[in-house]
């Protein structure tokens, strides 16, 4: 499914949280992992310092070494892996270097050697976020972390669904999962209460539609949770069939609820929309989320339109 991994690491402990998960993922999926550090170039305001190219050399043999050392930790555990070094804009070589790879995942840290800060994740891992491609994770940062790398299991998986097809897309990530003992998958879906603006009060027959739209949907909802559910093995799924006034509010509680150490999903669900990487559901765990959220990339690369910054960018050059 994912033959290659990218984990960016900075040489940070925030960073060195996705570590277990990158093990975990690898031993599950069979993948290569593929370490990458950036060295950066100077900023704007360093720009008219030259660089001593003996400092930058030693800080490549730095940057090497402690991938290598990464490496040896990673492949105790069992799990193949190898190292790159780039230089350059951070964000952008990680992109970069998932698009030249071919990476089927990368795996990020929402937090790395800026150091933690009231955003839910940092500008680096948000770029990357928004202009990968690819599927990602997210490992918060400012979570506990694991103690030992090597034995990590995920516990509890929320994956959320609305009926499409599209979100269907991470069930084979999910039978691989449940593979590893003691996993369980919960299927949730949320059958959200119709809205009706107005600026009135509603009738009582516009309850008592309300009422009828929601109770028809449970039911169909039941059945589809019964059919799904038959796609992984039954011992390690369980169901959850929420009733909501707001989709996305009742899936934050029940990943809380639940305990979730990982949320499952597709970026793109019922709606189906490409102009733009992800579908409002999984733009709200990335902005709101404190579990492990992985995002399963359904569109192709070409199908997403590029966002104007882009096309400028494209046509003035950078400046």
């Amino acid at each position: 499914m994912f033959a290659k991994i990218l984990v960016p690491l900075d040489r940070s402990p925030l960073a060195e949280c996705v570590l277990p998960h990158a093990i975990a993922l690898a031993r599950c999926l069979d993948s290569q992992l593929m370490f990458l550090h950036v060295l950066s170039l100077p900023d704007k305001q360093d720009q008219l310092r030259a660089v001593d190219p003996l400092e930058w050399q030693l800080r490549r043999a730095e940057a090497e070494s402690y991938l290598q050392g990464v490496c040896v930790r990673v492949r105790e555990a069992g799990v193949s892996c190898e190292t790159q070094v780039n230089d350059g804009n951070a964000a952008e070589q990680i992109v970069a270097c998932a698009r030249d790879n071919e990476v089927g995942l990368v795996l990020i840290a929402s937090h790395g050697q800026s150091g933690l800060s009231d955003w839910n994740i940092s500008s680096v891992a948000q770029k990357v976020i928004v202009r990968a491609s690819t599927s990602l994770m997210i490992v918060r940062a400012y979570q506990p972390a694991q103690a030992d790398s090597a034995i990590l299991r995920y516990r509890r998986v929320l994956v959320p669904l609305d009926s499409s097809a599209r979100a269907e897309c991470v069930f084979p990530l999910a039978a691989a999962l449940t593979r590893v003992p003691d996993t369980q998958v919960l299927l949730a879906h949320v059958v959200q209460r119709p809205q009706m603006p107005r600026r009135t009060p509603p009738s009582q027959e516009d309850s008592d539609l309300a009422d009828r739209i929601v109770e028809r949907n449970r039911s169909e909802a039941e059945q589809y949770l019964e059919v799904v559910r038959s796609q992984l093995p039954p011992a390690a799924v369980e169901t959850r069939l929420l009733i909501s006034n707001h989709v996305a509010t009742a899936l934050h509680k029940l990943a809380d609820q639940e305990n979730a150490d990982l949320v499952l999903l597709s970026a793109h669900g019922y709606s189906g929309e490409m102009r733009w990487p992800y579908g409002g559901l999984v733009a709200g765990f990335v902005a709101y989320g404190s579990s492990p959220l992985l995002i399963f990339q359904d569109a192709p690369a070409k199908e997403i339109a590029p966002t104007p910054a882009e096309v400028a960018a494209q046509n003035y050059g950078r400046r």
